[in-house]
């Protein structure tokens, strides 16, 4: 049942997102074309990210939301979602637990930036009756943080996703599965 749930707020997340970025050029064009210029908290943090061919991991990605999220006051949902079965290397989901922070709006907007600052490039942004989502890019990894806290369930989301091809093919093989079952 909770799984149900969280796939389908995800994929929500994906709707919301997708039904109002068709001029950029969705996540990849649209994250990279105007990010940079448009990230006033993450502009400090431009040349940070050391080497260019570093790869980042699932494990880095989650830890540096997690940073991130706690010093904006966040605790994590302890009862949060886990990531599909073989797709733990490629697939990151943090949720917070919104009712415990003191005010989360303002938790979120501050994890963004701490990302900002940490070297994530932030893309499209979408706010649309009291929801906002956010797109951030930072290696081959593309972030969606969402906050549906306005209204009377709050539910803030990070969900991020490897985009190499290797981890393309097993979203792909587990979106076949998933179809087939």
């Amino acid at each position: 049942m909770r799984k149900a749930k969280w796939a389908a707020a995800a994929a929500g997340v994906v709707l919301l997102v997708a039904g109002c970025g068709s001029t950029g050029g969705s996540d990849k064009g649209g994250s990279s074309s105007t990010g940079g210029s448009s990230a006033s908290a993450g502009s400090t943090g431009g040349g940070s990210e050391a080497g260019g061919g570093e790869e980042l991991t699932a494990d880095a990605v989650s830890k540096e939301i997690e940073t991130a999220a706690t010093a904006a006051g966040f605790t994590q949902d302890a009862s949060g979602e886990q990531i599909p079965p073989g797709l733990e290397k490629c697939m990151v989901s943090w949720t917070p637990d919104a009712e415990k922070a003191a005010d989360p709006k303002k938790s979120y907007a501050d994890t963004v930036a701490a990302l900002g600052k940490g070297g994530w490039k932030t893309g499209q942004s979408l706010t649309q009756g009291g929801s906002t989502v956010q797109t951030l890019t930072k290696a081959n990894w593309l972030l969606k943080a969402s906050d549906h806290s306005t209204g009377p369930v709050k539910m803030v989301m990070f969900i991020a996703s490897d985009s190499s091809p290797v981890c393309e093919a097993l979203f792909k093989a587990d979106l076949e599965k998933s179809k087939k079952s």
